[in-house]
């Protein structure tokens, strides 16, 4: 049976009993206390573990009265406070800040800053509430006495008080000095004003109307950019084929060369902007002259179908004889082939964007909102406009809609067409009606 010892807790009787001899008790005590297996001492954290206490003097505090420099009326009051800094003045005063508004004597108001519309009473008095409420023209306004002076708005007080200020400032500067003066827009302070009550005040439809008109113009303007794009890139292509067709006439004209004919053979003859880039095998190793023959990635599907079609017309085999002569013209000729294939799609949205512009002119002179003769349209007449959806909650307006659609709709190959079906199947639909 074991006893703990009340001078060593948690050790038991036998253990200390059996630590009779003072090397047995160590080797116990470093049993019992073992270090630790990683080191506690990081180097971080506070230096002085405990604090120390009783090294200095207490510094005294004193209950002692002081003033608030910003009070007029000299209260009195107390506080605890250092010994040490009795006497002086009061800490939180130097946040008591003031506005400087100017003083004026008589004379200077009879000479400089008379008005007929304000008496020298209601200056002083204004002046008098600027001191006191610090230029907060909101309660200056609010306490000025309307019944004894006229009733005057904020954008008066304000205009009286910075004319005052300005003219001030000018009699008193000295010559040659930059002045910083202070000049009020009453004017444009009220109609400030009345434009936002009337912003304020609208009804929910004005509110619907607007957003309604802010979505046309964002579709103009995405309009606008996308045609702006379209003759962009058909000015590019226009410029490719005269830079193509002047290289082919300069390359005729050039004699021809024996030795480096090859190696002049190997580079495209195609410029970067015109038609198809192909690629340029420089890299060591061999590599067979049918892989000059292959379209690169960058042309489409779509594009790729156009041009076997094209080439069956013209009756060329779609994989001739890779010989030298044969693989330079075979992809001068797709090139070629390919810029006539873009250009023909680009005039063929012009055209059918110029009719469709034609037509709602047309239109729109029809319904009278041109003033002006209509002028009939040259060339087969175009699908007619789809008609303009009313956005709910307002009134439909067609001379409005008429007009915010002259710009008309992204012009695009699918577009054409599913109008011509759509024109077609009403045609079709008038036909069968007795």
């Amino acid at each position: 049976m074991t006893h703990s010892y009340p001078g060593a807790p948690g050790v038991g009787f036998c253990a200390f009993v059996v630590c009779h001899d003072v090397s047995q008790c160590e080797s116990v005590s470093l049993y019992l206390d073992a270090p630790p297996l990683l080191p506690s001492d990081t180097g971080q954290g506070y230096r002085t573990v405990k604090a120390k206490l009783g090294s200095k003097k207490v510094r005294p505090w004193k209950w002692m009265p002081f003033t608030n420099p910003a009070r007029k009326d000299g209260a009195m009051f107390f506080h605890w406070r250092r010994a040490a800094e009795e006497g002086k003045d009061y800490p939180f005063a130097r946040f008591n800040k003031t506005v400087q508004v100017p003083v004026y004597s008589e004379q200077e108001y009879q000479l400089y800053l008379h008005d007929d519309a304000w008496t020298k009473a209601e200056t002083d008095h204004l002046f008098d509430l600027s001191r006191r409420f610090d230029l907060r023209f909101v309660v200056i306004h609010d306490r000025y006495d309307h019944q004894q002076f006229k009733k005057r708005s904020v954008e008066d007080l304000k205009e009286r008080y910075y004319h005052i200020c300005a003219k001030l400032a000018n009699v008193r500067a000295v010559p040659g000095t930059d002045l910083k003066i202070p000049v009020f827009d009453a004017g444009h302070e009220r109609r400030r004003k009345e434009q936002l009550e009337r912003l304020y005040n609208r009804t929910p439809e004005q509110v619907a109307e607007e957003e309604y008109l802010l979505q046309e113009l964002r579709k103009i303007e995405a309009r606008k950019k996308e045609r702006e794009k379209r003759s962009q890139d058909l000015q590019k292509l226009i410029t490719a084929a005269d830079t193509t067709a002047e290289q082919r006439r300069t390359e005729r004209k050039a004699p021809k060369k024996k030795l480096p004919q090859k190696k002049e053979a190997e580079k495209p003859a195609v410029p970067e902007t015109a038609g198809i880039k192909f690629p340029d095998f420089k890299s060591a190793g061999v590599t067979l002259r049918s892989q000059r023959m292959k379209l690169p990635s960058s042309v489409g599907q779509k594009k790729i179908k156009a041009l076997e079609q094209m080439l069956l017309e013209l009756g060329v085999e779609l994989s001739p004889t890779p010989t030298e002569e044969l693989v330079h013209m075979f992809n001068e000729l797709r090139s070629d082939l390919v810029l006539l294939y873009e250009l023909k799609q680009a005039c063929a949205n012009c055209e059918y964007e110029l009719q469709m512009l034609r037509h709602r002119h047309e239109a729109l002179a029809r319904a009278g909102v041109l003033g002006g003769p209509t002028t009939p349209a040259s060339g087969p007449a175009p699908a007619p406009a789809e008609p303009a959806v009313s956005e709910p909650g307002l009134g439909s307006d067609p001379s409005k809609d008429a007009i915010i659609d002259v710009v008309g709709a992204p012009l695009t190959p699918n577009s054409r067409k599913r109008r011509e079906s759509a024109s077609s199947s009403s045609s079709v639909k008038k036909a069968k009606k007795p």
